[in-house]
């Protein structure tokens, strides 16, 4: 069983360029169980980004600390993948070569990362695009690749930093779905950023809501949204429901209070 446990963190980027050293995050404290979609949530600045970072061991954290299955996060590892708002593939490989990338890295014979590829490459919806350059694909194909590149290489935990925020409204509607049913099926623990109050709500099992700079953990809400959909409920009778609505204005206000209070 997956436990992720984050104790007392905080992090401060030092002085740089004549400027004073900044508070990026402070006194964070968040546990991520099994099979568990937290999503993070708050205005820019607060900290969301480094938190994810810290979680893939990209950083390190000031004081405090982080554990995965009771072992310290030093650094990057196979037990973490990141799916960046970018996709980040490499051009110069077709969808299967990009999906298969990191088994290829592990050493693993092209005959065993291909079948591997080709499974999440069917779960995505791409099947048939395996030969397919993927500079000629949409950015919603292009995101889909990522995510398979990402499932691949089985981690136990997904870091999502706004892999939705940069496709139009249909598209981001739909891959919010099949993010959701992507989840259902693999299990797999997620920590997901957006800017997206609707997003959040409906995505999360956990939404993290974060204070501007220094970023704190102010609010915590258990979510039953996705749940709704994975059991039968369409998206659109989920978001309309008075309880989201509720919810969602509840959420805004929090963070318009933050923003004005930086303001």
């Amino acid at each position: 069983m997956l436990s992720l446990k984050i104790d007392h963190v905080s992090v401060i980027y030092p002085a740089a360029d004549g400027r004073p050293p900044v508070a990026a995050l402070s006194d964070i404290n968040l546990d991520i169980g099994e099979g568990e979609f937290v999503v993070a949530l708050g205005a820019s600045g607060c900290g969301k980004s480094t938190l994810l970072n810290l979680i893939a061991g990209f950083l390190s954290p000031t004081s405090g600390g982080l554990t995965l299955d009771g072992r310290m996060v030093m650094g990057p590892g196979a037990d973490r993948a990141v799916v960046f708002q970018k996709h980040a593939l490499l051009p110069w490989l077709n969808v299967i070569d990009n999906v298969a990338f990191g088994l290829q890295i592990q050493g693993i014979g092209k005959q065993n990362r291909y079948r591997t590829a080709n499974k999440f490459i069917g779960l995505l919806g791409l099947d048939g695009f395996q030969s397919s350059p993927v500079y000629k694909l949409s950015g919603g194909m292009q995101q889909r690749v990522g995510i398979a590149r990402a499932l691949t290489c089985d981690p136990r935990i997904l870091l999502m930093d706004e892999p939705l925020g940069a496709l139009d409204a249909l598209t981001r509607e739909k891959a919010q779905e099949l993010i959701l049913r992507i989840w259902g099926e693999t299990g797999k623990s997620v920590f997901f950023i957006t800017h997206s109050v609707e997003e959040a709500l409906f995505m999360g099992t956990k939404l993290i809501v974060m204070s501007p700079r220094p970023g704190r953990i102010t609010h915590v809400f258990d979510l039953p949204f996705s749940r709704q959909f994975q059991g039968g409920a369409p998206a659109r009778q989920v978001k309309a429901s008075p309880e989201f609505i509720t919810l969602r204005e509840k959420v805004l206000n929090i963070i318009f209070a933050d923003e004005e209070a930086v303001e």
